[in-house]
């Protein structure tokens, strides 16, 4: 996926996502990284007490090892984009699981915090952003029926992952010290390789295995006779040869696909994000000193956290099934929009929360409202930008949510410092979160559908979806035709041709399709690919 054919020198044609099958394996692949790059930031903040007293620094100091992690995790999106489009997902996931493996394992060996900060943050912080992005890419071309779904559950490794690495992070920092658990951490890191290893692309050999079919029974109605037959097959492989050669020199691999920044509903669901994430992070990381500052004992305020996390496991899957609903899916950018307002309000109705009671309610409707976020945010971006460009949108997307995570909960923690007052914090986290809400629904609605019913309904042309390939079949159908022609050849022969070739790569992409109405690929379906660009592209306007 992502990769150009080195043959053609330019991207495959899409193939239909079979939402199952591998997949699944897929899936669980992706469940794990996505727990891995969430929650290890997190879990490694059991070692910092043993680090301030070995490295003879404060706790601020120690926290950047997680700052660095996440930094690194949003910061070097373009980075992973260009380097999957490049060379393809699972590469690029096997290259990141050995770095992030080795960076933990290199940090057990350091001796100042420096060295740290290079090890554990920089270099494991590289390899899970290398595995996080090319596996939600990899999500997107197995599943589209399915995909919300898919999203929920893959999203649900998070939590999942959270509640299992820090209690584990303290048995072994209780039996083997920081530097064993550290050691102990890179090895499990390592089953980022395997989960790198099932992401198999899908088959992009039926293209070729319909042109194929398609050649011969054009030789043989052409040519019926038996020794001619195999000459006009060879004569027809050569001239597909020579006309891809042509083709060569006009496409080029895209790296980063900068174009998306002409898809208005990209712009609004950026902007969106940036507001969101300057507030969605604060509650969760004050929300233990809060609790401790009220008078709460440390244990209780400790598990607070863990109440989030349970609930967050079920509703990520729950909110991906009412998602994949038919009539919630094509409107899935409102019940995004539904997400962060619940999100944002639940911060500022517990504001003035001053009892145990009270967080633990916060906490139930946190975790509902987080879950759903997190569940919707990246099946709201595919649905924008469709399976195609999603490795060059997301690169951008994490880059742009790098800057506002770096601004929001340090700026946070500042204001604590400033007023020594937790109830402004959260009203101020709670309002840009409903501020994003309210933002993404206006634009979605004045922007995009008051716009869209206001234009005139589209011609079909090449240019609706998959431009490009589809001038290419084209201009394919025309050749064919001039060299027909050439031959002398009867116009309604031609056609039968035609007929036959196309009856005969429908049957060899009927497993494929699934069903009879789907749309194979071929130079001789020009029409067929046409009707399935234009759907695809009315279903991602129509987010």
């Amino acid at each position: 996926m992502g990769r150009a054919d080195p043959e053609e020198g330019q991207l495959p044609a899409p193939v239909k996502p079979p939402d199952g099958g591998w997949g699944w394996i897929v899936l669980l692949g992706c469940f794990v990284i996505t727990g891995f790059s969430y929650a290890f930031p997190k879990a490694v903040s059991v070692y910092f007490k043993e680090l301030m007293k070995d490295f003879h620094v404060g706790y601020s100091d120690t926290a950047w090892i997680s700052s660095i992690m996440l930094a690194m995790l949003y910061g070097t999106g373009p980075v992973c984009s260009i380097m999957v489009n490049q060379f393809g997902c699972r590469p690029v996931m096997l290259i990141g699981g050995l770095l992030a493996s080795s960076g933990m394992i290199l940090a057990s060996f350091t001796t100042n915090i420096i060295e740290l900060y290079l090890t554990a943050g920089v270099l494991t912080g590289l390899g899970m952003a290398l595995n996080f992005q090319p596996s939600l890419i990899m999500l997107g071309t197995y599943f589209d029926k399915r995909r919300p779904l898919a999203n929920g559950l893959a999203a649900a490794g998070s939590p999942v992952f959270l509640s299992s690495l820090s209690p584990l992070g303290q048995v072994l920092l209780e039996k083997f010290g920081w530097r064993g658990g550290f050691l102990i951490m890179g090895g499990l890191l390592l089953n980022c390789c395997t989960c790198g290893a099932v992401m198999r692309p899908l088959d992009m050999g039926m293209k070729r295995k319909m042109e194929k079919a398609q050649d011969k029974y054009e030789a043989k109605e052409m040519l019926p006779i038996g020794g001619k037959s195999e000459e006009a097959i060879s004569t027809t492989d050569g001239t597909k040869k020579a006309k891809k050669a042509k083709k060569k020199p006009k496409k080029g691999k895209k790296l980063l696909d900068f174009s998306i920044f002409s898809n208005r509903g990209f712009i609004i669901y950026t902007i969106s994000k940036f507001i969101l994430v300057l507030g969605l992070f604060v509650p969760p990381i004050l929300l233990v000193n809060y609790a401790k500052d009220t008078g709460v004992p440390d244990t209780e305020a400790a598990f607070l956290l863990s109440i989030i996390g349970f609930i967050d496991i079920f509703a990520r899957p729950a909110c991906g099934m009412v998602a994949g609903l038919k009539w919630v899916r094509p409107h899935v950018a409102y019940l995004f929009s539904f997400a962060m307002l619940f999100n944002g309000l639940t911060d500022i109705c517990s504001a003035r929360a001053s009892n145990y009671t009270g967080l633990v309610i916060f906490c139930v409707f946190f975790g509902i409202s987080y879950g759903m976020v997190g569940a919707l945010q990246f099946e709201v971006l595919m649905a924008i930008v469709g399976s195609q460009k999603f490795s060059s949108a997301i690169g951008l997307v994490l880059l742009i949510e790098a800057f506002a995570v770096l601004i929001g909960p340090p700026s946070a923690g500042r204001l604590v410092d400033a007023l020594k007052n937790y109830e402004v914090i959260f009203y101020l986290a709670g309002s840009e979160v409903v501020l994003s809400s309210v933002f993404l629904a206006m634009a979605t609605y004045c922007c995009l559908n008051r716009g869209k019913k206001k234009e005139p309904p589209p011609e079909k042309n090449p240019s609706t979806g998959g431009g490009s390939d589809t001038e290419e079949a084209e201009s394919d159908v025309q050749e064919a035709e001039e060299h027909s022609s050439d031959n002398h050849q009867p116009a309604h022969s031609t056609d039968n041709a035609m007929v036959a070739a196309s009856e005969e790569a429908n049957h060899v992409a009927e497993e494929q399709s699934g069903e009879g109405g789907g749309c194979p690929e071929g130079d001789g379906e020009v029409l067929a690919r046409d009707s399935c660009s234009a759907d695809q592209t009315v279903e991602r306007d129509s987010f």
